[in-house]
């Protein structure tokens, strides 16, 4: 990339970078993005998986990008992959690192919602057997073994349509109310919930990353006594967890990786209606000319309101 590109995406440098990796095809897309300015700075278009000398050779041409113009790198935020923390310290040294608390939050998303799958499985496991057709009206046995069959039949319904319940941040009265009721009978369940809303509460940024690693503590320590979760909500003891809780020490820090994110969604889109042929050649100049355009964006809106103001005063 050229220096008057460089001097263009570092001119408001705000010190906060997102690095994320992109896979298109047999490629894989490095991008290093102003977090806070949403500007994309670097990338670097790889023919293999990325390994620790490739991310380390893309951070050191970043950091010549920032020590030829006397700027200094305040945080930085990747996602949970394993290659990043040992490049980021050997070029960077110290600085702070903030896992992507999505990334994070998916994954506690996930086990929660296999929780409740299991359960399901579970209940249809325990329906009755019952004969096909409508029961006769003197059998009051397979009668009533018809109505328990519906009944867990409708609760394995309601688990399965208001499943949301269990890992949405805040609950509404009339949700609470809703999940109350589908779990009346499965105390399990509400455990569960439970969980995830503590989850929740370690990320609120009216609390220091010291205050939130006392409550993963005990976190920790209530989940290890319900021994029937198993390995349901094993990212819990994850060190990852307590990595995504940096941003509460930086009230600048972002708490995800969302400018990257937003960076790759447009290039997987273009590249889907577009350019459908994959080489790296193609990739790179794809990205160059996405990057071109957002440089001369504001040059472009301010020519569109010069001419819109010229037409107006015309007519």
């Amino acid at each position: 990339m050229s220096g008057a590109f460089l001097d263009w995406a570092l001119e408001a440098f705000s010190g906060y970078v997102a690095v994320d990796e992109l896979y298109e095809g047999p490629y894989c897309v490095l991008s290093a993005v102003d977090n806070r300015q949403y500007k994309r700075i670097l990338y670097a278009v790889l023919d293999h998986d990325p390994s620790h000398d490739d991310i380390t050779a893309f951070l050191l041409r970043f950091k010549t990008a920032l020590d030829e113009r006397e700027l200094k790198l305040q945080g930085i935020t990747t996602d949970g992959s394993a290659l990043y923390p040992e490049p980021i310290r050997e070029v960077f040294g110290e600085v702070p690192h903030q896992l992507c608390t999505f990334h994070v939050i998916a994954e506690l998303t996930k086990g929660i919602l296999r929780a409740v799958a299991a359960e399901r499985e579970r209940l249809a496991k325990s329906k009755p057997k019952v004969q096909r057709g409508r029961p006769s009206s003197t059998d009051k046995a397979a009668r009533r073994l018809a109505r328990k069959s519906k009944s867990i039949q409708q609760k394995i319904s309601d688990l399965f349509q208001d499943r949301f319940l269990f890992v949405t941040r805040q609950l509404t009265r009339s949700e609470r109310h809703r999940l109350l009721h589908i779990t009346r009978g499965l105390p399990q369940l509400r455990k569960l919930r439970e969980i995830m809303e503590h989850i929740y509460a370690l990320f609120d940024r009216r609390c220091r990353t010291q205050t939130a690693l006392g409550k993963l503590r005990k976190l920790r320590q209530w989940v290890k006594r319900f021994t029937w979760i198993g390995d349901t909500v094993k990212k819990v003891f994850s060190p990852n967890l307590e990595k995504a809780l940096t941003f509460l020490d930086d009230k600048l820090l972002p708490a995800t990786s969302n400018a990257v994110e937003r960076g790759n969604r447009r290039h997987r889109k273009m590249q889907k209606s577009v350019y459908r042929i994959r080489s790296q050649v193609c990739l790179e100049g794809r990205i160059a000319l996405d990057m071109i355009r957002e440089s001369r964006a504001e040059g472009r809106n301010q020519t569109t309101q010069a001419l819109h103001k010229a037409r107006r005063g015309c007519t």
